[in-house]
């Protein structure tokens, strides 16, 4: 069994869920603390007219102190829904697959959703079931482990009886291979390449969020995930091979 764990990502770029695609269960690391400064959780990367398109999720933080990332709350500013809704449809409103997602978008930025966690989580689900990955996903907070940094991701290997421990990234250098290997886990690294696929506005910008990948591509998104993670494999092999 192979598992892997993250914070909450708002929206994430498709290496992410290329991660959660190899792996039998994913956990998300709900209950640790809410970074101070800027965090992907409450903002990331689109594409418009201009090229970059920052968009950020308000959270209540002044006076509250630290904060657990299922505390946080969303500050549903007056404007938070018809500004996001209108910053995505000047963007991505003449891509093919965009108001296929039109619903789901109008829901997610509504005063309905409270929680930041609870945002997140609807965008993964979301993202996931659209591209066709079935990969369990868990709550830390569900599990019942208080042990912290990479005890915790250990703990979390031995709670699922995992083989194998995905880092994402350069991640896996930072952690101690010998911990995992005295658990009985293999540590693994996660490196895929940048996805390509057509989309609006001139030069190709990577690593947007899935969403750019999705109403530009719709049902191939899956498929570019896919293909992003093959051409690194193939790359690694030809590296070992004229490296043998």
């Amino acid at each position: 069994m192979i598992i892997s764990t993250s914070r909450p990502y708002f929206a994430p770029f498709p290496g992410f869920f290329s991660r959660i695609y190899h792996c039998d269960v994913f956990i998300i690391l709900d209950n640790v603390q809410f970074p101070r400064g800027t965090t992907w959780i409450t903002r990331n990367r689109f594409k418009n007219d201009q090229g970059t398109l920052w968009m950020t999720v308000p959270v209540w933080k002044k006076g509250l102190g630290l904060q657990k990332i299922n505390d946080v709350r969303i500050c549903h500013e007056p404007y938070l829904q018809s500004k996001h809704l209108k910053s995505l449809t000047q963007a991505y409103g003449h891509a093919p697959y965009f108001s296929d997602h039109l619903p789901f978008l109008d829901y997610i930025f509504s005063a309905s959703v409270e929680r930041l966690l609870d945002l997140d989580m609807a965008i993964l689900r979301h993202l996931m079931l659209y591209m066709g990955i079935e990969t369990d996903v868990r709550l830390l907070s569900e599990l019942n482990i208080s042990a912290k940094g990479q005890m915790l991701l250990i703990e979390a290997c031995k709670y699922f009886k995992a083989s194998s421990y995905l880092a994402p990234g350069t991640a896996g250098s930072h952690l101690d291979p010998r911990l995992f290997e005295k658990a009985g886990v293999r540590l693994a690294s996660h490196r895929p390449r940048s996805c390509v696929y057509p989309q609006l506005w001139g030069k190709f910008i990577p690593d947007l969020s899935t969403f750019d990948l999705i109403f530009n591509c719709g049902p191939r998104s899956h498929d570019i995930m896919l293909a992003a993670v093959q051409r690194t494999e193939d790359r690694r092999q030809m590296t070992d091979g004229q490296t043998a």
